[in-house]
């Protein structure tokens, strides 16, 4: 997936979604993990921003983010 944003944007509004949302990373991570199934990151911002009330921008940046993790802890 590929930001919108500069990657200085990006890493502004994750360090931001806690206190904008009231939930940690972790937690957001997990709804995504436990949310209906989409193949695509665009159904999952779209989701985010329906199902949770998020702004498209921080939940284009939390899918980013959940992929960049998950990325990460498979290797």
């Amino acid at each position: 997936m590929s930001l919108n944003h500069s990657p200085e944007t990006h890493k502004n509004l994750i360090a931001r979604i806690p206190k904008v949302t009231g939930r940690d990373l972790p937690e957001w991570f997990q709804a995504i993990d436990n949310g209906p199934s989409f193949l695509r990151c665009d159904e999952r911002v779209n989701w985010l921003a329906d199902e949770h009330g998020l702004s498209h921008g921080y939940a284009v940046a939390l899918v980013h983010e959940h992929e960049l993790h998950r990325r990460a802890v498979r290797f």
